[in-house]
């Protein structure tokens, strides 16, 4: 097993699923280099904060187009955890080529040129449930599980770019490990939500927020797949941890409609400002195994402990009502 005072970089750090990643590697007594655009930003503040972090944390001003600064960052390192992806915010506008694809595939390739130069034992690489679930030839009813890929033309055709982006950056880690036999393993966790650590909103947690306060008319009955972002840092972190550890891991623990959800919400929390009605919609529920990271080990928490844990985060935020 790796651990003790060992050294491992993780990318896009200020971001939600890496602070948590960075929190526990903190807690297990890793020296952890992070990689953000800009070290004094306000909006990595919270990094400095965590326990152990002035004596065991250093951040590094890079993105992930820049290679020198990757090799920096991750000099010295044994391990790596490459967590930075765009995710666009729902609605947006954007140039897909350069705002998710650049960083995602080049940014990838960049960040696994920089293991191998600098000698890294092993790299987890996050990649999404868009990389698994948008396949049009998986047998109906199926569970999917790891072997199911997103299919690129699908996703462009239904102009999913985020998924296109994250699908393109896992293969590019896939095909790149065969080629230079560098330790790669990837993780690919449904929607990530849960108590935040930055002081922003980001778009998983803005998806469950919505819910609370925008009172739609009219909310679709579409089925989604979370993990508590708690459970799927802790996945992370064992993927690292295990030598046996190989291939593609689902993360993923629960799987509701959005009625289900708001229902669940409501009765938790009645004040807010919930969906007045739902479209039914004949879309199946999507049903996903994770039963090759339990076999591991990996255990998850109940949704209602994540939704009591992000709602209560968001209103002691001032999160509530700002978006």
């Amino acid at each position: 097993m790796m651990g003790g005072r060992e050294r491992v970089c993780v990318t896009g750090a200020g971001g939600f699923l890496a602070s948590w990643i960075i929190k526990f590697l903190l807690l297990k007594g890793y020296h952890v280099h992070g990689t953000v655009r800009d070290p004094g930003d306000e909006k990595n503040a919270h990094l400095k904060k965590l326990d152990k972090a002035s004596e065991n944390l250093q951040l590094f001003q890079t993105d992930l187009l820049n290679s020198d600064g990757l090799c920096a960052a991750i000099a010295g390192c044994t391990g790596v955890f490459h967590v930075a992806s765009p995710v666009p915010p729902a609605d947006a506008v954007i140039n897909s080529e350069v705002e998710l694809m650049e960083p995602a595939v080049t940014g990838t390739r960049n960040v696994l040129d920089a293991c191998l130069k600098t000698q890294v034992k092993k790299v987890v690489v996050v990649s999404s449930i868009g990389a698994i679930a948008l396949n049009p030839n998986w047998p109906k009813g199926q569970v999917m599980n790891e072997d199911c890929w997103s299919d690129l033309a699908f996703c462009k055709a239904i102009k999913q770019s985020y998924c296109f982006s994250k699908t393109a950056a896992e293969s590019e880690a896939w095909e790149y490990a065969k080629r230079s036999g560098l330790n790669v393993v990837t993780i690919c966790p449904s929607v990530v939500i849960g108590p935040l650590l930055q002081p922003t909103m980001n778009s998983s947690s803005l998806y469950l927020l919505k819910f609370l306060q925008d009172g739609w008319e009219a909310a679709d009955n579409g089925s989604r797949a979370f993990v508590d972002v708690r459970d799927a840092s802790e996945a992370t972190l064992m993927l690292y941890e295990k030598p046996e550890a190989e291939g593609r891991y689902l993360c993923s623990s629960h799987e509701i409609r959005t009625k289900d959800l708001v229902e669940k919400l409501k009765s938790m929390y009645p004040v807010y400002n919930y969906p007045k009605s739902f479209k039914e919609e004949e879309t199946e529920v999507i049903r996903l195994s994770s039963e090759k990271l339990q076999n591991l080990g990996w255990r998850y928490r109940p949704l209602e402990d994540t939704l009591t844990a992000a709602v209560n985060n968001y209103a002691e935020n001032g999160h509530m009502g700002k978006n």
